[in-house]
């Protein structure tokens, strides 16, 4: 079963849950002769609305690229989950105001045994479904299957803080209603901001995460003809679709031919088992010539000594022109990359006084 075949699964597991769930409800306030039951019975319908925002949103996903849209619609699951963090807020925000009513202006609920039966039965379905739902979202990396799991949670907390104040009216004669409210609205409202802020940020391009990275990394090392993996860039286009590019180091002996094979079975290998689309731009590591060698010896033990610079790497050398160049990527506290620069060609023209020296900034843009 694909991905998308099983948050389709889990959606309708929920549709079908809140479904019975509501038909019960309606049965028993129909037969109760109870208002307040069977409009519970109709807010269950209305939980079905998350579900069928998932389900629609990753059929959606699953458009094929067009021309417009060259990478796919993956994207469009961030959406769903926004939708659904958005119901998720707005339903903290009225049972805030509707709780904040019962502070001021409280209320003596009366509860019967078929309410405080209806009430038990919800608390447990609901807690099982949510805890499903939101487990498979987080096992299938899916935002929106996430959050329509803590959506269903926070119905089951909301109906257990009924209870409890049943059980504290019906014991003490106190009513807690309003404060109880009031408590679990606020934590709805806070983990719908929380809920809204993963999708968004992924909209606007968040670091993909370092375990992964170094995941990246290490199967690239473990090509015998790389020596080293840097400049790792990838782009989200979707919960399991990335786009990018890294460069490696190899030896300056390698041919043409052979450089592109390696870069063939990297880029192969990383599509087949990440989803992962890579351009690869390559390093030469110098060999030969003794000259070059001492170069970058200096180079890289001078710079290597700094320790605001987290890596070194992509050296060359223009022989004919007597140019060097060098990358360096300082570390996301350095703000003054001008006033860096200027105090390493300080230190390296000295040491190499009949060469010309030019040093390339880049970005930690990964790990």
């Amino acid at each position: 079963m694909t991905r998308s075949q099983e948050i389709i699964r889990t959606s309708l597991v929920g549709i079908a849950a809140n479904i019975l769930l509501a038909a019960f409800k309606a049965t028993v306030g129909i037969l109760a002769n109870s208002i307040a039951i069977i409009m519970d019975a109709i807010n269950n319908l209305s939980d079905v609305l998350s579900s069928v925002i998932t389900i629609v949103g990753t059929k959606l996903s699953e458009r094929p690229a067009d021309r417009k849209h060259p990478f796919g619609f993956g994207r469009i699951e961030y959406f769903s989950a926004i939708i659904i963090a958005v119901i998720i807020l707005l339903a903290g925000a009225t049972s805030l105001v509707e709780s904040a009513k019962k502070i001021f202006s409280p209320t003596t609920p009366q509860y019967s045994p078929v309410t405080l039966s209806v009430i038990i039965v919800a608390i447990f379905v609901k807690l099982l479904l949510g805890q499903y739902v939101k487990r498979q979202g987080i096992k299938l990396k899916s935002d929106a299957l996430t959050a329509s799991g803590s959506d269903a949670l926070f119905d089951a907390f909301i109906t257990l803080a009924t209870l409890i104040s049943a059980g504290i009216m019906l014991i003490w004669n106190i009513s807690l209603d309003g404060i109880l409210g009031t408590l679990i609205s606020v934590i709805i409202i806070k983990a719908g901001i929380e809920m809204l802020a993963s999708p968004v940020n992924e909209l606007l391009g968040a670091r993909i995460s370092p375990e992964f990275i170094h995941h990246i990394k290490q199967e690239v090392m473990a090509f015998d003809e790389v020596h080293g993996v840097y400049d790792i860039i990838l782009h989200n286009y979707g919960p399991n679709f990335f786009i990018g590019s890294l460069h490696i180091n190899v030896m300056d002996t390698l041919s043409a031919h052979e450089i592109h094979g390696l870069t063939l079975r990297i880029s192969h290998q990383l599509y087949e088992r990440h989803n992962v689309i890579l351009t690869i731009g390559i390093y030469s590591l110098p060999t030969g010539e003794k000259k070059q060698v001492q170069l970058q010896t200096i180079i890289m033990q001078t710079l290597a000594q700094h320790k605001e610079i987290i890596q070194v790497h992509g050296f060359y050398y223009f022989e004919q022109e007597h140019r060097i160049s060098v990358d360096i990527v300082p570390d996301i506290s350095v703000k003054d990359e001008k006033s860096l620069l200027e105090t390493l060609y300080n230190e390296l023209r000295p040491l190499i006084p009949d060469e010309t020296i030019t040093i390339i900034v880049d970005h930690n843009y990964s790990e």
